[in-house]
């Protein structure tokens, strides 16, 4: 059973940081695709960036030059640097992997940007 389990949302000032982690597991193959989506009430759920097993990154405009996604391959766990968060990404992030054709995504973790 695959899963993926996201961890390092929370509350932030406008201005800071904050870093996503997700770990995924239980997949007899790899995760070629591995990325974060972000969901806000009123709005469809958007990409917000993307990564491929070979490295190839894939950002969403509102957030290029300010967030950062990498991941670890022997871990199979994917991570997003957010820096210079602005109340805009308030949001519920998810976790997505691609691994043979079938998506898979998880719990979602809450980020919140407020003074």
């Amino acid at each position: 059973q695959v899963q993926l389990v996201e961890s390092g949302g929370g509350l932030v000032q406008p201005g800071g940081s904050l870093r996503l982690s997700c770990a995924a597991s239980g997949s007899r193959f790899s995760f070629y695709f591995m990325g974060w989506y972000r969901h806000t009430p009123g709005k469809q759920r958007e990409l917000v960036a993307q990564i491929t097993s070979s490295g190839i990154t894939n950002y969403a405009d509102s957030v290029k030059g300010r967030f950062t996604i990498s991941r670890d391959n022997a871990k199979n766990t994917v991570y997003l640097q957010m820096n210079s968060l602005k109340p805009e990404d308030t949001a519920v992030y998810y976790c997505h992997a691609v691994s043979g054709d079938i998506n898979y995504w998880g719990q979602g973790t809450q980020v919140t940007v407020s003074s």
